[in-house]
């Protein structure tokens, strides 16, 4: 069994995506008997700034026309394609960043979509595959919430994870993380660890669901 891992927070110490991820990634790690974890690190090494344009321009460049940076854009890409299309289940780990999508991630999208094999029209190398998106924010846009609507991340990386690349996924979501480090958001103190233990409960749960659909899938 094998399990990709993307993180994209910019932080290792004190990042609160990481620590909901290293939950689910322990209990796929506890569930499965034998397993291979791959962890790509976008956030504090992220992916070169030109790498998507590069990739881009290089597949409609004849190969004997093609820079070095075309061709190592393109090597990159494959790379990145590679470790999805070996890998049997997927954890992604991603923070909410100004009220949108980490500029690693879609960076990280987007290289990966300059592949052939992850090209529009054509059924992806991560088809039918489990994933786990894991997600936290600062403050909280749950509906009802004054900044109901302003997480314009989620719902762009459920279009992608499952209607582009029709991975089945999971998602964990940890809202209020600010609270205890932004001073305007103390009355939230009580909700904010409710929040917490409901996130943490789901990513044990479903990293242990997570294993446990790879190991059925693997005795059929």
């Amino acid at each position: 069994m094998s399990l990709l891992r993307i993180d994209a927070s910019i932080r290792h110490e004190g990042s609160t995506s990481r620590a909901l991820a290293d939950i689910a990634q322990a209990q796929w790690l506890d569930t499965a008997s034998t397993t291979q974890i791959v962890q790509r690190e976008i956030g504090t090494t992220p992916l070169p700034n030109d790498a998507w344009a590069q990739a881009i321009t290089s597949g409609a460049t004849p190969g004997e026309e093609r820079t070095p940076e075309q061709r190592s854009a393109s090597s990159l890409a494959a790379t990145l394609v590679d470790e999805l299309a070996e890998a049997e289940a997927y954890l992604f780990a991603v923070p909410l960043y100004n009220f949108g999508v980490s500029q690693h991630f879609k960076s990280y999208v987007d290289l990966v979509i300059a592949d052939p094999r992850m090209s529009p029209g054509i059924t992806p190398v991560t088809a039918g595959k489990p994933g786990v998106l894991v997600t936290v924010q600062g403050g909280n846009y749950s509906p009802g919430t004054p900044r109901e609507g302003w997480d314009h991340a989620t719902p762009w990386m459920r279009r992608i994870l499952e209607d582009v690349w029709q991975i089945d996924l999971e998602v964990v979501t940890r809202e209020f993380t600010l609270v205890g480090v932004n001073p305007a958001l103390d009355a939230f103190t009580d909700a904010a660890a409710g929040l917490k233990s409901d996130a943490e409960q789901r990513a044990h749960r479903t990293g242990r669901e997570l294993a446990e659909r790879q190991l059925q899938a693997a005795s059929r």
